[in-house]
């Protein structure tokens, strides 16, 4: 069965690039006792305030017609931002030869919790950085962009 992020996704993926937006990915999560759906945008120029304000008046039907979320939520709209998460394999295609931070559950055999390096490749079951380390992603609990802040 699908998760309610891949079923959002596919209803409102057609929706959001009618519109001239790219959807970077969607996260249905639990925070404290709240739910929130994040729907992150994005677009070659940006994304600003009106950009969030016109996909969010665009799909508030779709979503309470399509009805996949019993729980009461709160809608998020936002640009994925300058540091994205890459939470899927597109991200991680978009990114090889890129430098990214990656953190672990645990600390693993070297003793390390996070990484950051190029990526270099993966597959199913590994990330690959710069110097042939490989990490297992059963392992990994977040993948994000670098970005030089200088």
């Amino acid at each position: 069965m699908a998760s309610i992020e891949e079923k959002v996704e596919k209803l409102l993926k057609n929706k959001i690039e009618a519109l001239g937006y790219d959807l970077y990915d969607v996260e249905y999560a639990k925070e404290g006792s709240s739910y929130f759906l994040r729907i992150y945008i994005d677009k070659s120029d940006g994304i600003n305030l009106d950009d969030c304000e016109k996909v969010n008046n665009e799909i508030t039907d779709d979503l309470d017609n399509a009805d996949y979320i019993k729980e009461q939520y709160f809608l998020e709209i936002s640009s994925p931002g300058v540091e994205r998460i890459l939470r899927k394999d597109k991200h991680l295609e978009q990114n090889i030869g890129k430098e990214i931070h990656v953190k672990l559950f645990k600390k693993d055999e070297n003793s390390k919790k996070e990484y950051q390096g190029i990526l270099k490749n993966f597959n199913e079951q590994t990330v690959t950085l710069e110097n042939e380390i490989q990490l297992q992603r059963k392992n990994i609990a977040q993948i994000k962009t670098v970005y030089n802040w200088e």
